[in-house]
């Protein structure tokens, strides 16, 4: 069925994940998903057949819709994210295919971290392995809220439910420990397509959805008007010219929240206070504004305001700390260790800052903390304590993705070493680690 613009402009947006171990087949359910929904050209489907001919394989390998890489097709995985736009009648997607092997955790990461939905794909063959724990604990880290278990290849096991059910027990057991809220177990072939966008023919044991009817129906919410507006400064308007002489705008996008005309609002880290005199929105004023739009404010009083401050209401302002507690997720090769120096990035603020503690570890195979490992290395998962140059205003990241959310970056190059989370780590979590900051020597420069 050919999905108009009229329907298009009438269904809802899902963006979501894959991730994996290698060889789980996460390329080619995406193919799958994209060659039995329609939503591949047939030029497309034309190049991806003559590459496949090329390796010498009789039929399509519809992994290279999705693994555009000459890298990726030499080796057979995915090594960086691949995003692919489609839309069904029912809804719209957005999709990053995220690589499963260890080394690139990092792009899984990325892939996920504005995703509503994550697909975790297990082989049978394998069950549950310290890959598929790590991706799961990378989505329950960044509030992933609905999570999918693709056990794969099930023809490859006969097609065998006691094999699923067993799968699907572990996996559901370690997520919901993870504090995920909904978890939803699909038995699928790839391959063949079998529970893909069709039902499978070979397990009429399962009457649960196919992946695609579970992707079209399972409820997803964009309003980010629920929570109090945030809005951080990208950019000061100053045109002093003579048909502007006294304009002065702060232009950025709104992270969340609604912001009207004549609102009280607070300017942080200074704290000063104003009211917002107008919005300018695409050349025009209006009286109210909401996320994700991207406006520029006008304040009823010249305040020294510059990119990076954030525009809150005075009456539901974030506190501002130099003092960080967070869960993060090391991106980075080079180790990340208690004394170091770093930047810190939150939303549109750079500010220095030093690696005061990392209290903990944690292990993957059973959830428990490795206390005081001394240094995270890349993958790792922990939590740390990093004091700031600079006052910054931090939202949990439980509250707010967007303004919960933070990255530690090396000064010298400007690598990323560390996405983190702001505040308790898993939903599970009932309360904060009880270690301390450590007593690591500080640079006598960073010394905060």
């Amino acid at each position: 069925m050919t999905t108009t613009i009229e329907q298009l402009s009438t269904t809802t947006l899902l963006r979501f994940a894959t991730a994996g171990s290698v060889d789980d087949g996460k390329s080619t359910l995406v193919g799958r998903l994209l060659h039995d929904s329609k939503s591949v050209l047939t030029d497309q489907l034309e190049a991806v057949a003559l590459a496949s001919a090329n390796r010498g394989q009789e039929a399509p390998d519809l992994a290279l819709l999705t693994d555009g890489l000459r890298a990726e097709r030499e080796q057979g995985i995915t090594i960086d994210v691949a995003y692919r736009y489609f839309a069904t009648p029912r809804r719209r997607f957005i999709l990053a295919d995220t690589p499963g092997h260890v080394q690139y955790t990092r792009n899984m990461v990325t892939g996920a971290s504005t995703a509503e939905l994550a697909v975790v794909l297990v082989d049978a063959r394998n069950g549950v392995v310290e890959q598929t724990r790590r991706h799961v604990a990378v989505a329950a880290l960044l509030r992933v809220p609905h999570v999918v278990l693709a056990v794969n290849k099930m023809d490859l096991v006969e097609y065998a439910e006691p094999v699923f059910a067993e799968i699907a027990e572990e996996f559901t057991a370690y997520a919901a420990s993870l504090g995920v809220p909904e978890i939803t177990a699909i038995p699928i072939s790839a391959l063949v397509g079998d529970n893909v966008v069709e039902p499978s023919e070979h397990m009429d044991w399962y009457g649960g959805p196919t992946v695609l009817e579970h992707l079209e129906s399972v409820p997803v919410s964009h309003d980010l008007t629920d929570s109090p507006a945030r809005f951080p400064i990208q950019y000061v308007i100053r045109p002093q010219t003579t048909e502007h002489p006294d304009y002065r705008g702060y232009a950025g996008q709104i992270a969340s929240g609604v912001l009207r005309v004549g609102e009280s609002v607070t300017v942080l880290p200074s704290g000063r206070t104003s009211t917002i005199a107008g919005i300018d929105s695409l050349g025009e004023s209006v009286d109210i504004a909401w996320a994700p739009q991207s406006v520029t404010l006008r304040l009823a009083d010249d305040l020294d305001i510059s990119r990076g401050d954030l525009i809150a209401p005075a009456a539901d302002a974030p506190d501002t700390t130099r003092d960080v507690e967070a869960t993060v997720c090391h991106v980075a090769d080079r180790p990340l260790t208690v004394g170091q120096r770093v930047l810190l990035k939150h939303t549109t603020r750079t500010v220095k800052a030093i690696v005061k503690d990392i209290p903990s570890r944690l292990t993957l195979d059973d959830l428990s903390q490795h206390p005081a490992p001394g240094q995270l290395v890349a993958n790792d998962i922990g939590r740390v304590v990093v004091r700031t140059a600079e006052p910054i205003a931090l939202d949990a990241y439980a509250a707010s993705r967007g303004t919960g959310s933070f990255l530690l970056i090396d000064p010298a190059d400007g690598t990323t070493l560390t996405a983190g989370m702001a505040g308790a780590s898993f939903a599970a979590v009932t309360a904060e680690d009880t270690a301390t900051a450590g007593t690591a020597a500080e640079d006598a420069e960073w010394d905060f």
